[in-house]
């Protein structure tokens, strides 16, 4: 069981670290900015936190003074707490209200770290064994071990009640993503904080919940994770936001392939390079793609009967626009049949638009064609 502590320890400690150098790379060009520098000292608040978990579980004493590991472990995490309340004030408050927010979280952390550093001694802390620090029936202790929980989950909760509408207030996508992260992290960090109190009153009351214990830890380690990543979204981000652009591209390209196919075989001119399966450049066949649609749909014009029943397909409670998506869809498929037959039906579509449906944008675009497409591809399986 100490091994895994151990190592969840090791794991919060390493991606603060890595935080950390990654922050401190740009300290030449921020260094002039308070919230960067708030950062930073969050960041090696943090590390220290997860450094003293780490030495605290080799036992024994520190500098000379039993479990003295434990206590500047808790007094970095109280710290930390109130540098993470200050870095969320600096990202999203005007600079009076930072300022103010600023202060009031400063003597609370200091009044939080004074009141568990005379309890600590108080409670006789040098002399207990480390297992006391698990959950204890000592009064003293306990109350040194609640007040440290109390200190971490009133963060956990302002920080989620922040983050929330500050992300739906910035124009900044970097900034929203990684306060969305750490929203995340404080619920993480608030079950952490739930866990270690279930720890601390069933040790208590001498209740052995075996195994259990661990949650705490793991719940510790993942939520550090996870803000580590929200600090330093603007390493990760921008790659993760173009894979996913390009995720998004590909289930657009493979879901217009279906409609795609059968205008090209009707009107092979609208390709302008041999048909491949290479997605190397996606972008460009993304295009492509759209463009050869649309002038395959316009060859069509000639053979779309108006009058074509288009209700078959869409749900009876569905949207306009996907009633308009299956009237489309209807209309592609009957003209395809149409022109192999060389039927040309008495009221012809053969002047005029998309229905109204020419979006202003590309992303606009292709979001329509795939719903086209979609129920194109569900009218052929019904039929």
């Amino acid at each position: 069981m100490n091994a895994i502590r151990t190592l969840c320890f090791a794991t919060a400690a390493l991606s603060s670290y890595a935080a950390l150098f990654y922050r401190l790379s740009q300290a030449r060009r921020s260094w002039r900015d308070g919230a960067y520098r708030a950062l930073i000292a969050t960041l090696l608040l943090q590390c220290l936190t997860f450094t003293m978990g780490a030495v605290a579980m080799g036992g024994g004493s520190f500098l000379g003074v039993g479990n003295l590991a434990i206590l500047i472990m808790h007094l970095a995490a109280v710290a930390f707490c109130v540098a993470a309340q200050i870095i969320l004030l600096r990202w999203a408050a005007t600079d009076e209200a930072a300022a103010r927010g600023t202060r009031y979280w400063l003597v609370t952390g200091i009044v939080l770290d004074v009141l568990l550093t005379a309890l600590f001694f108080l409670a006789d802390g040098p002399g207990r064994p480390t297992s006391d620090f698990d959950g204890t029936s000592r009064p003293l202790l306990l109350t040194y071990l609640l007040v440290f929980v109390v200190s971490q989950a009133v963060p956990c909760v302002t920080i989620y009640r922040q983050c929330g509408p500050y992300a739906r207030m910035t124009d900044n996508a970097s900034l929203r993503q990684a306060l969305r992260m750490l929203s995340v992290a404080a619920v993480v960090l608030f079950l952490y904080c739930t866990a270690r109190t279930v720890n601390i009153l069933t040790a208590a009351t001498g209740v052995d919940i075996g195994a259990w214990k661990l949650a705490s830890n793991v719940f510790s380690a993942t939520g550090i994770v996870i803000l580590s990543l929200s600090l330093i979204n603007s390493l990760w981000g921008p790659p993760v936001s173009r894979l996913k652009e390009w995720a998004r591209s590909y289930r657009a390209y493979r879901a217009l392939h279906p409609l795609w196919r059968d205008l090209y075989e009707s009107s092979p001119d609208i390709a302008l390079e041999p048909p491949g399966a290479s997605v190397s450049d996606l972008n460009y066949r993304l295009h492509r793609r759209v463009v050869e649609i649309r002038d395959g749909w316009r060859d069509l014009r000639p053979y779309i009967d108006r009058e074509t029943n288009t209700a078959d397909g869409a749900n009876g409670e569905a949207g306009e626009e996907l009633r308009q998506a299956f009237a489309e869809a209807a209309q592609i498929r009957q003209a395809l049949q149409a022109k192999r037959t060389g039927t040309v039906p008495d009221h012809s579509k053969d002047a005029g638009d998309f229905d109204d449906r020419d979006t202003d944008n590309f992303v606009a675009e292709v979001a329509w064609l795939t719903q086209v497409a979609a129920a194109y591809s569900k009218l052929g399986k019904a039929s």
